[in-house]
């Protein structure tokens, strides 16, 4: 005998109804918020420094720097949230964008002579591969073409061999390490261990102006606003839903006639160059690059960061990146030497107990 249906009660369906539409529409405003204060921080930090609004130089750009590690989670979200690639050498992109824009200001620095470091010891000229740095536009090539190139070759023949899974982290966390070894050295002209520093002067402007690091902030958020809208125009294209199925099934993709090493590569190569970008904007707001921005355990804490705020979410990995670094802020402050084990039981709780980060918690309590 057949069960008859027990019908929705109407108040249910309504309350339904109401918190699907409202879901979006908070969400938006949220988003709308806090572009609005984030707008707003280089304003109130051009206020005079008696002003009770006025933002220090100190918060922008510790805020800054944490929307340029935002661009690195997002970027890092699109490899491993759509497309299954857990890369743990992200820091290597990042990076090179940064010390591609590290090698144009050494050069606003130095004038017509040499930088600092390579005066130090005792070069003579100028390596071929520095040649035309003291060109904006060039170092901004440079920022693109550096990461870029280096993750299409290494992704040509990853992909090629069909390496996946742990091997391919392994794989990107080795290539990090070599990355940080080689700029170690000082006969590689990478300034060595103290990397490059004690910048004056961007496209002629003082550097450490106030109006130039509201500058520097906005076309931070501008970054930021133009991936995530990228980001979330890929996703819900039918590039994404390939990448999504080449996640799930990729044996199944193939067997439908996909080729998924076109659409693996792309996605990776843009990611890199997203990275590249944002290493690009950190450097001068910070005031320093040097190689310990390639260790293997900042690509691991992006990796966190993800994790944290919900991996395949884009939104998600930006939350994950303003909570880790801003608990990194106080810790180092506060208790030092227990960050990393802080981090790491972050992260145990993270895998046992929000598998969907804090916007898969968020979902549920909404649902």
């Amino acid at each position: 005998m057949t069960m008859p249906l027990t019908p929705t009660p109407p108040n249910q369906t309504l309350l339904a109804r109401a918190s699907a539409r409202l879901g979006p529409q908070l969400s938006l405003a949220v988003g709308a918020l806090t572009l609005v204060v984030l707008l707003a921080l280089p304003l109130l930090h051009l206020l005079p420094a008696d002003h009770p609004l006025q933002v220090s130089a100190y918060t922008l750009t510790l805020v800054g720097k944490i929307l340029c590690y935002a661009i690195v989670a997002l970027a890092l979200d699109l490899v491993w949230g759509y497309a299954g690639l857990l890369s743990l050498g992200h820091g290597l992109f990042f990076a090179l964008g940064g010390y591609a824009m590290g090698m144009y200001l050494s050069r606003q620095s130095a004038g017509e002579g040499l930088p600092a470091f390579m005066s130090f010891l005792a070069w003579n000229e100028l390596p071929w591969y520095w040649y035309g740095t003291g060109s904006f536009l060039w170092a901004l090539c440079l920022v693109v073409l550096a990461p870029g190139l280096l993750a299409l070759a290494f992704g040509f023949f990853a992909f090629r061999s069909r390496i996946k899974g742990v091997y391919f982290s392994i794989m990107t966390q080795a290539l990090t390490f070599a990355g940080m070894l080689l700029f170690f050295r000082n006969e590689t002209g990478f300034g060595g261990n103290n990397g490059f520093t004690d910048f004056k002067r961007i496209l002629g402007y003082d550097i450490t102006a106030p109006a130039t690091r509201a500058a520097l902030f906005l076309a931070t958020v501008a970054l930021l606003v133009g991936s995530l809208a990228l980001g979330f125009r890929l996703a819900r294209s039918k590039f994404g839903r390939l990448l999504t199925a080449l996640r799930d099934a990729e044996n199944r993709l193939m067997f439908c006639g996909y080729e998924p090493r076109g659409y693996k590569l792309f996605i990776w190569v843009l990611s890199a160059v997203l990275c590249g970008l944002a290493g690009a904007l950190y450097v001068p707001q910070v005031g320093i690059i040097n190689p310990s921005e390639m260790s293997p355990t900042n690509s691991i804490e992006a990796a966190v960061w993800v994790a944290l705020g919900g991996r395949g979410t884009l939104i998600g990995p930006l939350l994950g990146a303003g909570l880790v670094n801003g608990m990194k802020s106080w810790f180092t402050v506060a208790f030092p030497e227990y960050w990393l084990f802080a981090l790491g039981a972050l992260f145990i709780l993270i895998t046992l107990f929000l598998p969907q980060g804090v916007i898969g918690l968020l979902k549920r309590k909404s649902s």
